[in-house]
């Protein structure tokens, strides 16, 4: 396999300087470690008000019609609101820019071995886009009618007419901040694809690379190959908002289930998109805390490149009961069944990977095992809403946002916590405290289990999601049924378990100032004995990231090697 061609000569070419001013180097920053702490932040900022918003409509459901604290009495409009915003938030304005853009920014360079992105100016203008996508979409909340209300999937003719969803102004702005930032991912992944595949240290060849960078490559590629339809299909959708087209009217000639195709062509390649860095952290963290190679590296990484194309395969199994060919809807099962298997295969390469190992339960460690586990339930579950019959079932009811939460929360927040805790050291120099991270860990999955749990049994109970309050049910409130005790005790459990999930975020703030302030969880630059190259750079990296660009003599996963007294074996060492 080629090395990468890179020379020591650009170590000092990007512009970025210690001395500089606080608006040019925390605000215009070309740096690429600067960058991707102004999207943690963001995305941070972000899931605090998706969060405030799953606290405000869970609290609707448990106790409807009660004055919530900090919001006072829903209304069925803002229900539809916040609902909406919390889900269109947390996949695209958290998950997003914490597991792709942050890391990605901060990890391929560190990891790759060289002193920044390809492309710095490229990379700042990316996160002001960004940045520009979240105000707008902030701002959509404080216009006449509020907030978007025509759910994150945004159907027409729900999200078309606004006498449908009485935001007019909301939905535009809506659509707006998605398109926006979109653009700003485009020119990102841009950066991420060049940057590993050009900038590589000598020595590095392609089966060298950690399996985090080729992740978030990977996933950078299917973004950028699957967003351009639903693109194209968000511009119809603004002109048929405040053109008066017809794209999605069928009284016009258009088709409203075309909207489902568009976005669903990428939206299941979305899942994806976010799946794959979570799995690369979890594979540079199971190997380090387990003192073991990655088992098959090779296969994983066939596996990933196999996943990202059978993905755009899947997208109409959200719409068997859209009105699609049954004979289509066989097809599209199949290839959902075919997907199952390449990720079941990567969760037991993983578990093979911890088999005989030398395991230390570290904060990182946990939410990696975490993941593995609760992603497995997601997985095994999506098996139902997968096949046709099923599903027919199963459709809109609280049984596909509980198998939805099974597969999101661990990428989205078990994810960006296993990677926050196991970068930590190096993104700032601490340790963070272990008894507070541990607490955080099992509050947090303790909690999470007890919120979406019952959620399945409500959808097999048929219950039926995006409904503000079940009490304008006439007959159906008996015992038995929609309001019985039965149902609305599971409500108020996933509810409670809902604020006390939110009070045990406290604890990791806790542990972050805690930790920040204290010399004595100060970290090295190796502070877990581990491999891959960004353990070299000091611990916070500074400018140019390395004293000197390294040069690499084997993979990123010698663990316990036979022929080593150690039982690690770094990238940049000769012998």
């Amino acid at each position: 396999m080629a090395t990468a061609e890179v020379t020591h000569d650009s170590h000092d070419d990007h512009g970025h300087h210690e001395d500089e001013g606080f608006i040019k180097k925390y605000l215009w920053s070309t740096d690429h470690k600067m960058i991707a702490m102004q999207y943690l932040v963001t995305g941070i900022a972000m899931a605090i008000i998706g969060g405030f918003f799953a606290y405000v409509f869970r609290m609707q459901l448990a106790f409807p019609g009660v004055e919530v604290p900090l919001f006072g009495i829903v209304s069925p409009a803002q229900y539809n609101s916040l609902v909406t915003n919390h889900g269109t938030i947390m996949i695209f304005w958290v998950a997003m820019p914490v597991l792709i853009a942050a890391f990605g920014n901060f990890l391929i360079p560190l990891m790759i071995g060289c002193d920044d992105m390809v492309f710095p100016k490229i990379n700042r203008l990316s996160y002001q886009i960004f940045l520009l996508s979240a105000i707008v979409l902030v701002g959509s909340f404080f216009v006449e009618g509020g907030g978007f209300g025509g759910a994150w999937t945004a159907y027409p003719p729900l999200s078309a007419v606004s006498e449908y969803n009485l935001t007019p102004m909301g939905a535009t702005l809506w659509v707006v901040a998605v398109a926006l930032e979109f653009i700003a991912f485009l020119l990102g992944g841009i950066n991420f694809i060049t940057t590993a595949m050009n900038s590589r240290a000598p020595g590095m060849r392609l089966y060298d690379i950690p399996m985090t960078v080729w992740m978030i490559v990977v996933a950078s590629i299917l973004f950028m190959a699957s967003v351009g339809p639903l693109i194209a299909g968000a511009i119809m959708l603004i002109f048929d908002q405040t053109l008066n087209t017809g794209f999605f009217d069928p009284n016009k000639g258009g088709d409203p289930v075309l909207w489902q195709h568009l976005f669903w062509f990428f939206g299941h390649p979305e899942v994806y998109v976010v799946l794959l860095p979570a799995l690369g952290f979890t594979a540079d963290i199971i190997t380090t805390f387990s003192r073991k190679p990655l088992f098959a590296y090779r296969t994983v990484l066939y596996t990933v490149f196999g996943t990202g194309i059978l993905s755009f395969t899947v997208w109409a199994h959200h719409q068997f009961i859209s009105g699609i060919d049954p004979r289509m809807a066989h097809i599209f099962t199949i290839t959902t069944l075919l997907i199952s298997v390449p990720i079941a295969e990567m969760m037991f390469v993983y578990i093979a990977t911890l088999y005989k190992g030398s395991i230390t339960l570290t904060t990182p460690m946990l939410w990696g095992l975490a993941f593995i586990g609760e992603f497995l339930i997601g997985g095994v579950t999506g098996i139902f809403l997968g096949a046709s019959g099923p599903d027919i079932f199963f459709h809109d009811t609280y049984f596909v946002l509980a198998h939805f939460h099974y597969t999101f929360f661990p990428i989205a927040i078990i994810g960006s916590f296993a990677g926050l805790t196991y970068w930590w050291p190096k993104m700032t120099g601490k340790m963070m405290n272990e008894t507070l991270g541990k607490i955080h860990f099992w509050g947090t999955i303790i909690s999470f289990n007890v919120i979406f749990l019952p959620l399945f049994v409500l959808g097999q109970l048929g219950q039926h999601r995006r409904i503000y309050s079940y009490e304008g049910f006439g007959e159906l409130m008996r015992e038995d049924v929609l309001l019985g005790m039965g149902m609305q005790d599971l409500r108020v459990l996933a509810t409670v378990a809902l604020l006390i999930m939110i009070g045990f975020q406290v604890v990791f703030f806790l542990n972050v100032f805690l930790t920040l302030r204290k010399k004595a969880y100060d970290a090295g630059p190796n502070p877990y004995n581990a491999n891959t190259l960004e353990w070299l750079a000091p611990s916070p990296p500074g400018h140019g990231n390395f004293a000197e660009l390294p040069t690499v003599y084997r993979g990123a996963y010698e663990f316990s090697h036979p022929d080593r007294e150690l039982d690690y074996w770094p990238q940049w060492e000769k012998d």
